[in-house]
């Protein structure tokens, strides 16, 4: 998976390089690459909402979808011009090591505990999600975990540290690490009738699939925040440093977050806008 992301990142950049001068302004440039986690991705938001950046501004955005870590990963080697990622401690480390300069939170959701409607550990219509992972364990009900090192993966991850357990040294093979995307996962879940944990709006954008039900929702521990983040300087050219700064500053604005807060899939509103600083 990281290969093909190398991959189509290389090509992108292949492709930008291949266009004519008159593509570039000297201050500003008219295509970048924006590094996404794929939930933002796969709901649809981007596809919605860029078009109306693109229109405003001439600058042509791609995206490069990856779990958080990877998408990372690949910002901090200076293969994207900005990211949009909701893993706020592996976050916290990418500005502490010195490849982020700003931070803005702009916008947020929910995470949700999905399962079957014969729901063997009994944790629906609850809303602490650590509690009910606990139940899952204790009922070695089915269980997948995304494992791909996004965002999702680690709030599940924070989840089972909240309750001591470590699924990893589970017998009984009810626990099941795919290391996939989140709709991977809810095809993995919906095929073994088993539980997993899915942003909301990627929930919703693949339209409850063969009879998996929410089960548990709106704790605190759910709350499932997006930042954007440019990189340091240095790390890409002044031209695209500059159409990157366009694109965060048009995302925390009044017309970025009316887009972003306009977003419905089956009349539900997927995303919050909430554009703030980030410590």
């Amino acid at each position: 998976m990281r290969a093909c992301a190398r991959l189509a990142v290389a090509a992108i950049w292949a492709a930008l390089a291949a266009a004519p001068a008159s593509a570039q302004s000297p201050a500003t440039a008219k295509q970048l690459v924006l590094g996404s986690t794929t939930s933002v991705e796969n709901s649809g938001l981007l596809g919605r909402i860029l078009p109306r950046f693109t229109a405003l501004t001439s600058i042509e955005v791609r995206v490069v979808a990856q779990g958080t870590g990877q998408a990372l990963a690949t910002a901090a080697r200076g293969d994207v011009d900005l990211v949009l990622v909701h893993d706020p401690e592996a976050e916290q480390r990418f500005m502490a090591d010195g490849h982020g300069l700003d931070r803005h939170e702009i916008a947020w959701n929910d995470f949700v505990l999905v399962g079957p409607a014969s729901d063997p550990a009994h944790v629906g219509g609850g809303h602490d999600a650590a509690a009910a992972l606990r139940a899952i364990w204790t009922a070695r009900a089915p269980f997948v975990a995304r494992g791909d090192g996004s965002g999702t993966s680690a709030r599940e991850r924070q989840l089972w540290r909240a309750t001591g357990l470590d699924p990893a040294t589970a017998s009984g093979g009810w626990y099941r690490d795919i290391g996939g995307g989140m709709g991977a996962a809810l095809n993995a879940a919906a095929a073994m009738d088993a539980y997993t944990l899915s942003d909301r709006g990627t929930w919703l954008a693949f339209g409850n699939p063969r009879g998996l039900r929410i089960l548990v929702e709106g704790g605190p521990n759910l709350i499932n925040r997006y930042d954007v983040i440019l990189l340091a300087p240095g790390k890409r050219p002044p031209a695209s440093d500059e159409a990157a700064r366009r694109l965060a500053d048009w995302l925390s604005s009044t017309d970025g977050q009316s887009a972003i807060g306009g977003y419905t899939v089956a009349g539900q509103q997927l995303f919050h806008p909430s554009a703030a600083a980030v410590p």
